[in-house]
């Protein structure tokens, strides 16, 4: 870690910053509160933002990092922006379509990081989530290795200056690590990450192979019920995290969070209320260890030939 400003680099020598800015936010809000939200992050001090073609709000986001830059608050370089490619655009022949159409949306050149958002091919098409008349997902055949492939020529292209996966398991991430010609490794592997679900044997393979994790729901994720099971518990309401909070004077998210980077994690924190994005920027220095539940998980998907979460890691 370079500790001076606080990032990590990756294999491929560029620098991603410790604490990134999450802009997934629920259907129901206003899109323009990704624009509001991304805008309090930056004038922070957020220079990672983390978004995807999926969360369909990166003309927001992208607004957003515009204007600040405009405003004088941040040049292009300072920001580490990162993109997703969404499951239904795995076939080689649309991959960079896909980034294409997020740089159209976000009115910039390039994204720094741009990853595999999950490790499962669906039927190509408008809908984010094909499904058929039994509610399960419709997949579609696609070599994961062809698709790494035509990540790699978004790399050369100079559209991404980095690439990753996202929810991949230990054996998806092999897949691509023993891909006969590999070109560029993954540089990361974005996964679920908290105190619930520390990712201890996930994180020691990515080490092991020069690969960052990258925590998303750090602070337990929300609680939408067509994406968590009601009945698991809400990790800021933990009684470990609340007697840290109390003994060291802060709050059970920062404790949350600095359990992350001091584990050499990059974490990333989404709200879109500005004194806990505010609050989120000034991690500390005390840790824990828990390992208890799965909170996110996509029932429709789990008879995917390629379901991450099945695998012990």
């Amino acid at each position: 870690m370079n500790s001076k400003c606080h990032r990590v680099e990756l294999n491929d020598g560029h620098f991603i910053p410790v604490l990134g800015f999450g802009t997934a936010i629920p259907s129901e809000v206003s899109k323009s509160k990704a624009t509001e939200a991304t805008k309090i992050a930056i004038d922070a001090g957020f220079r990672h933002i983390d978004s995807a073609h999926m969360y369909q709000n990166e003309e927001e986001v992208g607004l957003a990092i515009r204007s600040k830059i405009e405003d004088g608050t941040v040049k292009r370089e300072d920001i580490f922006y990162t993109s997703k490619l969404w499951c239904t655009f795995h076939r080689p022949e649309l991959v960079k379509s896909c980034l294409e159409q997020s740089l159209k949306k976000l009115q910039l050149d390039y994204v720094d990081l741009y990853l595999i958002n999950f490790p499962m091919a669906l039927k190509p098409g408008e809908e984010y989530f094909p499904i058929d008349e039994h509610g399960k997902a419709i997949s579609d055949k696609v070599d994961l290795c062809d698709t790494w492939e035509a990540m790699e020529k978004c790399k050369d292209a100079g559209l991404a200056k980095s690439i990753g996966v996202s929810n991949f398991n230990c054996r998806q991430l092999e897949m691509i690590l023993n891909k006969p010609g590999l070109k560029y490794k993954p540089v990361c592997n974005q996964v679920e990450c908290h105190p619930y679900l520390n990712q201890s044997k996930l994180l020691d393979f990515c080490k092991s192979k020069d690969i960052v994790l990258v925590a998303y729901s750090a602070l337990g994720t929300h609680r939408d019920k067509h994406w968590v099971d009601q009945s698991t518990p809400v990790l800021l309401d933990d009684p470990v995290l609340a007697s840290m909070a109390k003994k060291y004077k802060q709050t059970p998210a920062l404790i949350a969070l600095r359990y992350q980077i001091q584990r050499g994690v990059v974490v990333l924190a989404k709200s879109l209320n500005e004194a806990r994005i505010k609050e989120n920027m000034q991690v500390m220095t005390q840790k824990t260890c828990l390992n208890l539940v799965l909170l996110s998980y996509i029932s429709n998907f789990s008879g995917h030939p390629n379901f991450p979460f099945s695998d012990e890691y």
